[in-house]
């Protein structure tokens, strides 16, 4: 029987990649408006490029890049971009269809509900705050809480005691198959693939469920609960 219900953030709850992609483009013609002589186009895919090394949190990406092209950190130009970036992602941060419904309903049939990111603790809950989700979740484990990210068996370990459920009573929504399916299953929760925030182009989640709609999981837990 299913009791809790635990998220991955980005890409699940929210399409982080959409958010992104919007942000830093604001942050190049912010840029580009300062009068930074650089191309869009190869800015944006080198940007990229250093979230891919230095992970999609990481909060110095523009002085990086300023660094690579000019050799020293031009101020006007950083906080340019970072003024524009930061008014572009609150404009763009918005969930994906039906979340609001579904975890509504899901805690109106008595479930309790989680989310379990490798994101930091701030990130995580200005995103929850944000999208006024922050009073929904019973707990909300990040990686700044475990130290350990997705697919150890930590994070989900932690989610379980917190919220004092089972892991065979709990069901893991995710978008990340190696991450969010693997570690779930290795501590035996069931699993759930958040299909319409792939980003990988995934064949074969390995998961007990495939979702194209996220408001699928209330007939999926109202099926494992009548069994």
């Amino acid at each position: 029987m299913i009791k809790a219900v635990i998220f991955d953030l980005d890409n699940t709850l929210l399409d982080f990649m959409k958010m992104k992609s919007s942000a830093v483009d604001a942050a190049i013609r912010g840029m580009i408006e300062a009068g930074f002589n650089i191309n869009k186009k190869e800015s944006i895919k080198d940007i990229f490029d250093i979230y891919e090394i230095k992970g999609y949190e990481y909060q110095e990406v523009f002085d990086d890049f300023i660094k690579i092209n000019l050799g020293y950190i031009d101020y006007k130009i950083l906080a340019s971009a970072i003024v524009a970036y930061r008014k572009s992602k609150e404009a763009s941060l918005m969930l994906y269809p039906n979340v609001n419904r579904t975890l509504f309903k899901l805690a109106k049939m008595g479930l309790k509900l989680g989310v379990v990111s490798d994101a930091p603790s701030r990130e995580a809950w200005l995103r929850l705050c944000y999208l006024n989700l922050h009073h929904i979740f019973d707990t909300v484990v990040t990686f700044d809480v475990t130290g350990k990210r997705k697919p150890s068996p930590i994070p989900f370990l932690k989610a379980s005691k917190l919220l004092d459920i089972k892991t065979k009573n709990m069901i893991m929504v995710g978008d990340w198959p190696a991450r969010d399916v693997i570690g779930a299953k290795d501590v035996g929760m069931f699993t759930a693939f958040a299909k319409y925030g792939d980003t990988f182009n995934t064949k074969d989640s390995g998961a007990d469920y495939d979702l194209d709609d996220i408001f699928e999981l209330v007939s999926i837990i109202k099926k494992e609960n009548s069994q």
